[in-house]
């Protein structure tokens, strides 16, 4: 796994958009604040030609126009760190025009970004063997103040710090709008970590330790058994680290969470599997004909052995700690809190 460099003091940070962009409030303000805040801090930042765009459907613009960008500024020498400018609904049509030839050869960068931005972050991991962060989108950076999990983001990215501890509260509604564009999160909700041991029983303390892999469940069930699905080849390149999963979910219910882990499963995903981290998912607290999100997933990961955290801080319930797909890290966990050192 090759990691990428961190950000220099006064280093360059480009931004694309192959998802969506900031055209629409409270996108637009975020980002323009966010850019103005980093420049303040002595960092250049280089505006990619979508960022402000909305032309294409579930993407700033077409998917050829979308893949370009992307591609160019990645292999670029004039950028040392990519941040996306938000979440989407169809990056997955970008891929075939995304050159992952040119960016398997390129210099490797960090790219930071999370849901639909789970088409490159887990790619970069898995296709070319270059680790990637999951975590916050551009126009989160424009909040004021920043929130710790936006500072450990920046952190991570400039290396400024390899340990972290997840965050007391949770926002479940958010007062971010197109009127309060640069709202901080609405923390209201106190976190409570559910844990499951080998045998599949609840538990009070579990650790893993191997190679973090993974991003949002709604993306990943659609790379699964396309030809970039190489999740096989690289867990067994990995077997002696052995992998973590790390997932969440954006638009699934728990009948169709249950659904994309039963499909990873069969698809043989989880071979090698050292343990899983599953994010609060955006149906908190739903149950459908007797099962809940907690049993959306035990019931197809029982049978791995291996221990399990649910509603750790990442996915669309913020804050959510920055998680580097391919990163080799040991967590600890108990019901209160959850730590991640990156090795």
């Amino acid at each position: 796994m090759r990691y990428p460099k961190s950000l220099p003091a006064g280093g360059t940070i480009g931004f694309v958009a192959p998802a969506f962009g900031c055209a629409t409030e409270p996108y637009r303000t975020g980002f323009n604040a966010a850019r103005l805040h980093l420049e303040q801090m002595g960092y250049r930042t280089q505006v990619g030609p979508n960022c402000y765009e909305a032309k294409g459907i579930g993407i700033s613009n077409t998917p050829e126009a979308c893949g370009e960008e992307l591609t160019r500024f990645y292999c670029s020498s004039e950028n040392q760190a990519l941040i996306s400018c938000g979440g989407g609904e169809l990056m997955c049509t970008t891929l075939d025009f995304v050159d992952f030839d040119r960016i398997r050869a390129a210099e490797p960068k960090w790219y930071m970004g999370y849901s639909d931005n789970t088409n490159f972050t887990f790619l970069l991991a898995t296709l070319c063997d270059v680790a990637s962060i999951y975590g916050p989108c551009a126009a989160e950076f424009g909040m004021t103040p920043w929130d710790p999990a936006i500072r450990d983001a920046f952190d991570l990215l400039t290396g400024a710090k390899k340990h972290f501890s997840g965050y007391e509260k949770w926002e479940k509604e958010s007062l971010k709008s197109e009127e309060n564009p640069l709202a901080p999160y609405h923390l209201t909700e106190a976190k409570q970590l559910r844990l499951f041991s080998q045998s599949g029983n609840p538990a009070d303390k579990v650790s893993m330790e191997g190679r973090l892999i993974g991003g949002c469940l709604d993306c990943l069930s659609m790379l699964a058994g396309t030809c970039y699905d190489h999740v096989v080849d690289f867990a067994e390149r990995y077997q002696d680290d052995g992998l973590i999963w790390y997932l969440e979910s954006c638009d699934l219910n728990v009948m169709s969470i249950r659904r994309v882990m039963w499909q990873l499963s069969h698809a043989g995903w989880f071979e090698h599997v050292k343990g899983f981290v599953i994010g609060r998912p955006l149906c908190f607290g739903q149950e459908l004909m007797g099962m809940d999100s907690y049993e959306a997933v035990m019931g197809v990961v029982r049978e791995y052995r291996v221990p399990v955290i649910m509603d750790a801080d990442f996915g669309h319930l913020p804050p959510k700690m920055p998680m580097i797909n391919g990163g080799f890290a040991r967590i600890t966990a108990d019901e209160v809190n959850w730590e991640v050192t990156y090795l």
